[in-house]
């Protein structure tokens, strides 16, 4: 099993928004990034553990936990000129963007950027690395348990 952190826009997709979906079951749509295309598309599994990042927001945090909860698809999205993720050179026999869907769990008190910036355990953690801009990010089964402990 792996854990990944996931980041969405809580006006997008928030914990709550997609504790009410069908299931718990949301598409992860959205994702341009060719580094974050390939861990969907090579090292996810359904199963694995998924920290629910709310970014871009007041305060940003880790709100929920989650689960990957299917194999990586082509995202509809790239083909749907309406859509702000419409991308004219992705075609459907060889799309270009992948997505899961996400499952998520459980809503967590939210654990906000500058707390996880102080548990000095978290210090080599790839989202408090400067730059790090990346919607996916993937978490050592130490990073995991340290976040659950502080987290509930």
């Amino acid at each position: 099993m792996q854990y990944w952190l996931m980041k969405s826009e809580p006006d997008e997709v928030s914990i709550d928004d997609a504790l009410a979906a069908p299931g718990s079951v949301v598409p992860w749509v959205g994702v341009r990034n060719y580094q974050a295309r390939n861990f969907m598309r090579d090292a996810m599994r359904v199963g694995d553990g998924v920290l629910f990042y709310h970014s871009s927001c007041a305060e940003p945090g880790i709100a929920g936990l989650a689960e990957v909860a299917s194999t990586a698809y082509p995202d509809p999205t790239q083909f749907d000129a309406n859509s702000k993720y419409y991308d004219p050179k992705s075609m459907p026999e060889n799309p270009r963007w992948l997505m899961v869907d996400v499952k998520a769990t459980y809503k967590t008190r939210l654990m906000p950027l500058a707390e996880l910036r102080s548990l000095p355990d978290l210090g080599d953690m790839q989202i408090l690395k400067r730059g790090n801009r990346l919607s996916i990010t993937p978490v050592s089964p130490f990073e995991w348990r340290c976040i659950i402990q502080h987290i509930k």
